[in-house]
């Protein structure tokens, strides 16, 4: 089920945040990508909707897509309730990250 999301929820994640300490797993694994698109504004972006979005666990897991993408494909497939509820949330998170960080 798609979720539709509020101007309010979008504006929260866009709102000016100071920039974290350190940064979390899904956002060194972004900046660790060799994509050409992959840049400091756009992983800390994805890095705060992740931070919003995921627990650790879920950002750790995640983070290992970006160096095998195969990963994903099992998990997408798993017959695990786990991993079903796990890709329902990455799913929410990437339509989230797309939406706010473009």
């Amino acid at each position: 089920m798609k979720r539709i999301l509020s101007a309010a929820m979008l504006a929260a994640f866009v709102a000016p945040v100071a920039a974290p300490a350190f940064a979390g797993p899904i956002e060194r694994a972004c900046l660790a990508s060799p994509r050409k698109e992959s840049s400091r504004p756009l992983c800390s972006c994805i890095g705060q909707v992740a931070n919003q979005m995921l627990s650790s666990a879920d950002q750790r897991k995640a983070a290992k897509f970006f160096k095998d993408p195969h990963s994903a494909q099992e998990v997408r497939q798993s017959d695990r309730r786990a991993d079903e509820r796990f890709w329902e949330r990455y799913v929410d998170f990437g339509s989230t990250a797309a939406a706010v960080c473009g």
